[in-house]
């Protein structure tokens, strides 16, 4: 609806706008009407029209959704009355309504509302700039009646092309999206909701963030300050319940320094690689602050590219320069420094092991590369390890799942001093940035390395599991394609630039053994292990392919998971629709939760509760607005592949399969 000055000489400080057609409002009705930035109740009583506050003084209830009694606009919550025209309260009450002027013309009935001043600056402007000096650019959650403030301030930086909001369905996906793009650039990115359960929702991304070192901040709305503590509406002790997943987090009160709040949680989102939180009391988003800075990163952070002690320098150099066998094993940590690890391993033509969590940081393709070690892995990585004498390890945790061998001698580097035997000892524990001590010890390694190239011995092992991949491809499955075909044809068509989220379940043990990353950049739910990870993965991975200064810049996202992880965020689907994301996800349907079905079996356990009903997974995704196809047989797969993968939009490939991924 289009404001216009009045025709008849009205007050020109006044904006008209059209709030109905002619004959829209029948005698003795009220309707609530959203033009010129206001919603109001017009009334249309005794043959005239007014326009009211929409809101009730008593307890705010939408006086536009009442009715008009016995000659009086009576509110739907607790039937206060008023006059239709005037506003007025009927008896000794003063508490009337505020209305506004009102036009009947030829083309229906426009209300008159006061020019806007020129916007005041709040606390929430103050923190949404900080965070974007910092280098927040992504925010993904669901904007709620405890947040508008702080919605609003963000709405103004994506109206400035400084960030950008994306809207989901539900809390938790918004929070594994921005934990993803964590993972993947090493920058935080925010998720947002509102207070109690939009708050809560958002807590098992977050933890998924916190136990694999992510950087994200959570930005949660509070109920009115004044009213904390008295178990109000949605109230949720937030602090309480944030307290072991955030690093940091505090409340925004109407005296603290704000841009030093949003600093702090930005610094220590970056530097702790972790979870900061902001909570904020509804009243306080839109507390003036008017001459208040933003904060920025000037002179508040600090060169983390730190040398490693010498004494442990010393004894890692020692230790690789008499190794005849050593291997090198990276995890996640080591994601950004694999150019240097790779030119380590050459020196001692050695292989490189992954962790799962860091599967594809070196491209199968590669001479020196064994693939995955552990539960997820191949029989190479496993082969190798058992053989060295030796284990570099750069940037893993040793989890349990991983299976590095801690009987080896072993030099494990890290930049958290914390991981460093976390499990059990280590015989050269080495305390820096991954980077600089890949450097270092590469400067400090002689010319004379008694290792023994094992590059011709990995070039055999890797035919032999080949071989047995293409045995097991040949195996009929039960119904539908075999996990060992799908990945193969993954292996084939998926482009090399690719960023791939994996969910939990079979098909990320089927992934893990059976696909072979050329370059791909792989996330996944870690430590945490949160089943529906992949799909709000594939939300924050696809953002990062839009800065233009990235480099996953234009790259394409194809995400995988089974059935049951997809069910969990299926509606999200809609959020990639709205937003016009090209990605590509691929679901792999047995109709039940198949780990947790063969983990019943093989411990002895009744099969039982773990069949799921489905829909038609491919005709869901067409009915969102996107592209779906269903694959139920090997001859149809890389055709279907190819085609969701060249689609410009949200596209699905459901492929039909067996429930065991072996």
């Amino acid at each position: 609806m289009g404001s216009e000055t009045s025709e008849n000489g009205s007050d020109a400080t006044v904006s008209w706008y059209k709030a109905l057609s002619p004959d829209e409002l029948p005698e003795g009705r009220v309707k609530a009407v959203s033009c010129g930035g206001e919603t109001v109740a017009v009334t249309h009583y005794d043959g005239e029209y007014a326009a009211l506050d929409n809101d009730c003084p008593h307890q705010g209830g939408p006086l536009g959704e009442g009715s008009i009694e016995a000659g009086c606009l009576r509110c739907p919550w607790h039937g206060w009355d008023f006059d239709p025209l005037t506003g007025e309260t009927p008896g000794p009450h003063d508490d009337r309504v505020g209305t506004y002027p009102v036009e009947e013309r030829e083309d229906g009935i426009y209300v008159g509302f006061p020019q806007e001043d020129p916007h005041e600056r709040t606390v929430s402007d103050v923190i949404a700039e900080t965070l974007v000096n910092w280098g927040v650019r992504h925010v993904w959650g669901i904007v709620g009646h405890s947040n508008l403030g702080l919605a609003d301030a963000l709405r103004r930086e994506a109206d400035r092309g400084t960030l950008s909001y994306y809207g989901v369905r539900h809390e938790g996906a918004g929070a594994f999206a921005a934990s993803a793009y964590g993972k993947l650039t090493g920058r935080p990115a925010a998720c947002f909701s509102i207070a109690g359960p939009g708050a809560t929702n958002m807590l098992t991304g977050l933890w998924d963030a916190n136990v694999d070192r992510s950087p994200t901040i959570a930005l949660t709305g509070q109920v009115d300050s004044q009213v904390l503590g008295t178990g109000n509406f949605q109230e949720v002790d937030l602090e309480a319940a944030y307290g072991d997943v955030a690093e940091f987090e505090a409340t925004v009160l109407p005296d603290s320094r704000h841009a030093e709040l949003a600093t702090r949680a930005a610094k220590t989102a970056i530097l702790e690689r972790g979870v900061s939180h902001l909570i904020f009391p509804d009243e306080i988003q839109t507390q003036p602050a008017a001459g208040v800075d933003a904060g920025d990163p000037e002179g508040r952070i600090t060169d983390r590219d730190i040398s490693p002690p010498e004494d442990a320098l010393s004894d890692a150099v020692e230790l690789l320069e008499t190794a005849e066998r050593p291997v090198i094993v990276v995890g996640h940590g080591a994601r950004f420094e694999m150019d240097g690890i790779v030119e380590l391993a050459e020196r001692f033509d050695c292989p490189i092991l992954t962790t799962f969590k860091a599967k594809g940081q070196v491209p199968d393709s590669h001479p020196l590369a064994a693939g995955v070690l552990g539960r997820s892995g191949t029989p190479i990585a496993s082969h190798f390890m058992n053989e060295s004498d030796l284990l570099a390890v750069f940037g893993a945790s040793f989890s349990n799942h991983t299976g590095i061998a801690e009987y080896k001698p072993i030099i494990h580097v890290d930049y958290d001093a914390m991981t460093l035997g976390k499990f059990h000892s280590v015989d050269v524990p080495v305390w820096g940035e991954i980077g600089v001590t890949v450097g270092e010890l590469r400067e400090r390694l002689g010319d004379d390395l008694a290792a023994e190239s094992q590059r011709e011995e990995l070039a055999e092992r890797w035919e032999i599991w080949r071989e047995e991949k293409a045995t097991r491809r040949g195996e009929p499955p039960e119904r539908g394609v075999n996990y060992a075909t799908v990945f193969d044809a993954m292996s084939r068509v998926v482009p090399d630039d690719a960023i791939i989220p994996v969910d939990v379940g079979n098909n990320t043990y089927a992934f893990g053994r059976y696909f072979e990353p050329a370059g791909q950049a792989v996330l996944m739910s870690g430590y945490l292990g949160s089943i529906g990870f992949a799909f709000p993965a594939a939300l924050g991975a696809w953002a990062a392919t839009r800065e233009p200064e990235s480099r996953f810049s234009g790259r394409p996202v194809v995400s995988v998971s089974s059935d049951g992880g997809f069910g969990q965020y299926l509606s999200e689907f809609t959020t990639a629709v709205k937003y016009e994301m090209d990605l590509t996800h691929v679901l792999l349907n047995d109709d039940e939760l198949g780990k947790i079905s063969k983990e019943q079996r093989t411990g002895g356990w009744d099969v039982w509760q773990t069949d799921l009903v489905n829909p038609d997974f491919a005709a869901f995704a067409e009915n969102c607005g996107g592209h779906g196809v269903r694959v139920k047989n090997e001859d149809d797969l890389e055709a279907a592949l190819e085609e969701a993968i060249a689609y410009d939009g949200p596209a699905l490939v459901e492929i039909l399969t067996d429930s065991d991924p072996v």
